[in-house]
């Protein structure tokens, strides 16, 4: 485990980037946080000493090169189809934007980049929002990190401040659901993520659903 690292977060304002945000704080082995942000963060969003916030531009995330140097990538980035309007728009949040940023990254130095995909990601997926994101693990894949992991959560749950009916049905059908698709806590998958960011093991490493928040790893 290093003795200190800084770690560059992307999608710091999503529902799994705030409880990120949160956890890397309070990470004694994280000496630096670097929040990739649109718009400069409201009040309610957490503020330390080690924290950073960089607004960029992620349809030009070369010219910010200078702030993308760091030890790891966490990547929370991603949006729906419905939010984005047009398939290309969601292609460009959700493949576009992470795939620069990795490479980016990649060539300031970063060892260990993770992602958070989606359960049934696969490049091979009939489903538009299945393949985008299989497509997304293989090209972050072939770009040479030391350390690649990949958390494949269902459906999120968690504070959105907006009500989502999806969400609210699969709370409430929970018990009916099948173990592979049961919902999962916005913190949960955060903290698989910053558990693997403490652990940094080389290699490639997929996190299924069915295994956040039960401290398995495969």
């Amino acid at each position: 485990m290093p003795v200190s690292r800084h770690v560059l977060l992307a999608g710091a304002t999503g529902l799994v980037g705030r409880e990120c945000l949160a956890q890397l704080a309070a990470d004694p082995s994280v000496s630096g946080i670097t929040a990739l942000v649109r718009r400069p963060p409201d009040a309610a969003t957490i503020h330390h000493r080690k924290l950073r916030f960089e607004r960029v531009d992620f349809d030009r995330l070369g010219l910010h090169g200078a702030q993308l140097a760091a030890d790891q990538v966490i990547c929370a980035l991603g949006t729906t189809i419905r939010r984005a309007g047009t398939r290309e728009a969601f292609r460009r949040v959700d493949f576009d934007y992470p795939l620069a940023l990795a490479k980016l990254a990649r060539q300031r130095g970063a060892r260990h980049f993770m992602l958070v995909s989606a359960l049934g990601a696969s490049s091979r997926s009939r489903v538009f929002y299945s393949r985008v994101k299989g497509e997304l693990e293989e090209a972050i894949g072939a770009l040479g990190y030391p350390a690649f992991t990949i958390v494949r959560p269902s459906l999120l749950l968690g504070d959105r401040g907006e009500f989502r009916l999806g969400e609210e049905l699969g709370k409430r059908l929970a018990w009916l659901t099948p173990a592979a698709w049961k919902p999962v806590q916005a913190r949960d998958v955060a903290a698989a993520l910053v558990a693997a960011a403490r652990e940094d093991h080389p290699g490639r490493r997929v996190i299924e659903s069915t295994e956040i928040g039960r401290g398995g790893r495969r």
